[in-house]
């Protein structure tokens, strides 16, 4: 039987599971096959967390399965199997079994991984040179090497919904980039939100209700929990659990809760929940953090979205279809819309904007190694060991956990930005590398120098006190700043203000801090930096 010619090879990678990507346009089953790879080095560049690995890899394979009902060809490399251990390794695997005459796939959304791609296609060409060179000496002709040495093409991201040309154009040459102002532009672009009477108006007079989502539980704490959708683990999640307890024994976390969709319909039952259970009260109290108050009135939907089993235009207009249904809370709907809408898209168009210089980034000049209890939870800090705990257990913590804690430790505890991104990159089940590096290395860390923030997002421990239950029976006391007792959010934080005195004063949004720091005496100051210096030696063991 005469072999049937492979036409494209459409690679399909893990965070891109969306069933009308632009890599299956024009797709034929007759010539065409689906190539998914998965390969040991996506869990071990960084430190991956357990669950992470199990989501991707869980998805992956149902993805796979659902292509092949449509009675598509796949060829899908798995661990326990292939034993890939880059996606490169892979991909020259397949392209040596299907001779395909092009690859074709959607732009990754990480620059590592697609260098690493086009790395090994340009091997092929370069090695396919080599043989014709060799076979023209020997024989005076040219041989055919047309079917070893296939073309590479990337297609646009259909998923987002605003294309990297189109931000690329908004952001132009500025220098300082804002979200508030791409949110507008695609609220307009979408009319989201907008007002039926004034079109270019927003609904509510005012696009940002942000000032109305910052409540803390009090001291009651948190009441009328809603509840978050569970998810049966069949026999392929199984499957990737056993796989990963095996193959990743000694990574953090742990499996025994595993309660992630791995489906679109597991996503789109996620929506619903969120959407019927939690949305109405989303707003208010979304930044509040409580002692083992895991999800609380989050989403939840961040994951689902990375791994594209849902289209973010399709959750906007769920919430927005809902506040006009039921007459939900502006503030609510708006602050989650904005998520999704404007951070998520914004993140993504920075990114790719300012890669790779974004990775390296260090604006503070920062070196402090990541104290080793970020992999355990094991300090004396009781805001860190609940956030990190939780975020050990599920795979999981909110934004102001990642950016008010576990990140604004990571500022004024000096800690080297590379280190810190490479932690959340491993930890969070929502993180891939478009959204994680600039989340955490500009907004986090202020590690670029504020290309989209006005101030460094540091605070005391007062701050913590204030929005969480932390605080109680911790080790530390937040309002001192200098003994013993001091808390660590404390001494750091007077202590980053000492160093960058000059910076903050010149910045009218850091003004006010500097006038605290200025009202302390030089005695409280030099003590201030003595304490801190000895924290600063001894990160382990705070």
């Amino acid at each position: 039987m005469k072999k049937i010619q492979c036409r494209r090879l459409v690679l399909i990678l893990g965070d891109q599971l969306d069933e009308a990507s632009s890599a299956f346009e024009d797709f034929d089953p007759a010539q065409d096959r689906v190539l998914m790879v998965e390969a040991f080095e996506e869990s071990t560049h960084v430190w991956s967390h357990k669950i992470r690995t199990t989501l991707f890899l869980s998805a992956m394979r149902h993805f796979a399965e659902g292509l092949r009902e449509r009675g598509w060809l796949v060829d899908y490399r798995a661990l326990d199997t292939d034993g890939d251990q880059t996606i490169s390794e892979g991909l020259l695997a397949a392209i040596a079994a299907h001779q395909p005459l092009a690859i074709v796939g959607v732009e990754p959304g990480d620059m590592r991984v697609r260098q690493q791609i086009e790395n090994a296609v340009k091997s092929i060409a370069v090695g396919a040179r080599v043989q014709t060179a060799t076979s023209l000496k020997a024989t005076k002709t040219v041989p055919k090497v047309s079917a070893s040495a296939p073309r590479l093409s990337w297609r646009e991201d259909k998923h987002f919904l605003c294309g990297l040309p189109q931000f690329r154009a908004w952001a132009g040459q500025s220098r300082s980039l804002r979200m508030e102002f791409f949110y507008r532009t695609l609220r307009k672009q979408y009319k989201v939100l907008m007002d039926d009477v004034k079109p270019d108006a927003p609904i509510g007079g005012q696009w940002n209700f942000d000032a109305d989502n910052r409540k803390s539980f009090g001291k009651a704490g948190p009441k009328n929990l809603p509840s978050v959708p569970k998810f049966e683990l069949d026999d392929i999640t199984k499957d990737v659990i056993d796989l990963v307890n095996t193959h990743f024994a000694d990574h953090p976390g742990q499996l025994d809760d595993f309660n992630w969709p791995v489906t679109r319909l597991q996503a789109l039952q996620a929506l619903q929940s969120f959407i019927d259970e939690r949305l109405p009260q989303f707003g208010p109290h979304e930044d509040a953090m409580w002692t083992h108050l895991e999800f609380g009135w989050h989403s939840l939907l961040s994951s689902s979205l990375n791994l594209k089993l849902l289209n973010p235009l399709e959750v906007v207009l769920a919430a927005e279809a809902a506040y006009k249904k039921h007459g939900l809370d502006l503030a609510s709907v708006e602050g989650f819309i904005r998520q999704v809408l404007g951070w998520r898209e914004f993140m993504r168009g920075v990114y790719f904007l300012d890669m790779p210089e974004l990775k390296t980034a260090n604006h503070y000049g920062h070196t402090q190694p990541l104290p080793k209890w970020y992999w355990t939870g094991d300090t004396h800090m009781n805001c860190m060991k609940q956030c990190i705990g939780q975020t050990l257990k599920n795979g999981y913590s909110h934004h102001i956990q990642r950016l008010m804690v576990t990140g604004m430790f990571g500022v004024t505890a000096e800690l080297s930005p590379q280190q810190v991104c490479d932690w959340y990159l491993a930890v969070y089940v929502d993180a891939v590398e478009w959204v994680e590096l600039p989340n955490t290395a500009g907004m986090a860390l202020f590690a670029n120098g504020g290309r989209f923030t006005s101030k460094p997002y540091v605070a005391s421990g007062a701050y913590v006190k204030r929005m969480s239950n932390y605080c109680a029976g911790c080790k530390y006391e937040p309002e001192s700043r200098v003994g013993n007792d001091a808390c660590p959010m404390t001494t750091l934080y007077w202590n980053f203000l000492d160093k960058h005195e000059a910076s903050f004063a010149g910045n009218p949004r850091t003004a006010l801090m500097v006038k605290n720091l200025q009202r302390m005496t030089p005695e409280l100051r030099a003590q201030v930096r003595e304490r801190a210096g000895e924290m600063l030696a001894d990160l382990d063991n705070l």
